[in-house]
């Protein structure tokens, strides 16, 4: 066990409740009433509650966390109802994507990133060299994310990532695991000194500061850019960004090369092409085309077909990049929205071809069970892999035909309810 400071071994004899009370005596970082800072209890703190943060204890301190950080990470941090309502209710079904794109590509958040390319030039040049990573990707990325630092200002839009962490690891259900693993990476951070636990800000889920970083990912790829010997992503803009460009940097970025291209399908489509990989000069072979019109620039580059939407909605030609987004957020829908507003800042249009809207989509595992339940009543479906192919469309044709409905092809919620109901 490594040697504690005077102050350390003194404290150490205290308990936890002892040492929130007289946290002062260490210096606070500021009153859990602060302007603009989320609440830190709503209450009286639960037992339960205490008796957990002090469980964790011997994993920080295995980790090289000091008991007095220890102790004033926690001071005064109560559990957040909120946080476990998010946690345990998660929606059935994704929102459209259409809508979620509408969203994040919104004419205000164009407008305002446009301003930022403007406004932060000589950092994004320096940032650019550096990492080689599209600065209009970087700045989509912190508009989609806290709408520039906006949200950050707003404490009804923000949590205590200590206290929300603290929270999923208490009793957080499925999520209990993952925030008891972030809850000790940010013990670590606050060690390091990089930002305090007052003002250390972020979602319900822990993801921090101005462009969401998780704390196991800002312990691997946070950066210093400003140079003030702290990683702060909270109100430092230099570091925020870098950290994002560095990030996309060791996730495989290719500098020089987009994210992906719009395309409209060849007649006769074959759907089962959906999620393979080819060259885009073999996917030129097959009738792929931009719809911006033009040839692909590099037609060497690997693409895979994606289609969100399904056939009747926009396509896309998917590039290594796209997959680096996707370490940022695992899910198309998130990378198709920054490729897309980084496009936009740069002064492309909409997509061309417009989505099916009208109805409600169905994530993967909402698919699986349209298939499931199509098979069930004696429509021929070969696989039950939540993916839409020709056989699922016909199937779902079919039912729609026998039924007296509009006959549309699309896997929706309001089709699966109709399903469950017999």
């Amino acid at each position: 066990m490594r040697t504690l400071s005077r102050i350390g071994r003194s404290i150490a004899l205290l308990t936890l409740a002892g040492l929130i009370a007289g946290c002062a005596i260490l210096g606070d970082f500021g009153p859990s009433g602060e302007p603009g800072l989320p609440p830190l209890a709503d209450g009286p703190i639960p037992p339960e509650f205490t008796a957990f943060v002090e469980s964790q204890w011997p994993a920080a301190e295995a980790r090289g966390v000091s008991r007095a950080t220890f102790v004033r990470a926690f001071q005064g941090v109560g559990p957040d109802n909120d946080v476990l309502v998010r946690a345990t209710s998660q929606p059935e079904f994704s929102r459209a994507i259409w809508d979620y794109l509408d969203d994040m590509a919104a004419e205000s958040r164009i407008a305002t990133g446009r301003d930022m390319l403007v406004r932060h030039r000589d950092l994004l040049d320096r940032i650019e060299a550096t990492y080689g990573v599209d600065r209009a990707v970087v700045v989509a990325i912190w508009g989609m994310e806290s709408s520039y630092g906006a949200i950050l200002r707003d404490p009804t839009k923000v949590k205590n990532v200590v206290r929300a962490l603290a929270t999923l690891g208490w009793r957080g259900g499925s999520r209990a695991a993952y925030g008891r693993q972030q809850l000790n990476a940010v013990l670590r951070i606050l060690e390091h000194h990089d930002v305090d636990a007052r003002h250390m800000t972020g979602s319900w889920a822990g993801a921090m500061g101005q462009t969401q970083f998780i704390p196991t990912t800002y312990l691997g790829y946070a950066v210093d850019f400003d140079g003030d010997g702290r990683r702060d992503i909270w109100t430092s803009v230099p570091d925020a960004l870098a950290s994002t460009a560095n990030y996309l940097k060791k996730s495989g970025w290719q500098a020089g090369a987009t994210w992906g291209y719009e395309v409209i399908l060849p007649p006769g489509f074959d759907t089962s092409l959906e999620g393979r990989s080819a060259t885009l000069a073999d996917w030129t072979a097959r009738g792929f085309a931009r719809a911006a019109g033009g040839a692909f620039p590099r037609p060497g580059d690997q693409a895979t077909l994606l289609l969100p939407a399904g056939p009747g909605g926009p396509a896309f030609l998917t590039l290594r990049n796209f997959q680096a987004i996707k370490r940022y957020n695992n899910a198309n829908a998130y990378a198709l929205g920054v490729g897309h507003l980084a496009d936009r800042l740069k002064g492309g249009g909409p997509f061309v071809t417009p989505w099916p809207r009208g109805y409600t989509p169905l994530d993967e595992d909402g698919r699986a069970e349209l298939q499931s339940r199509l098979r069930a009543i004696g429509f021929p479906l070969d696989k039950i892999d939540g993916k839409v192919g020709p056989q699922t469309v016909a199937a779902i044709r079919a039912y729609q035909a026998q039924r007296g409905l509009a006959v549309t092809g699309h896997a929706s919620l309001e089709l699966l309810t109709l399903l469950r109901g017999g």
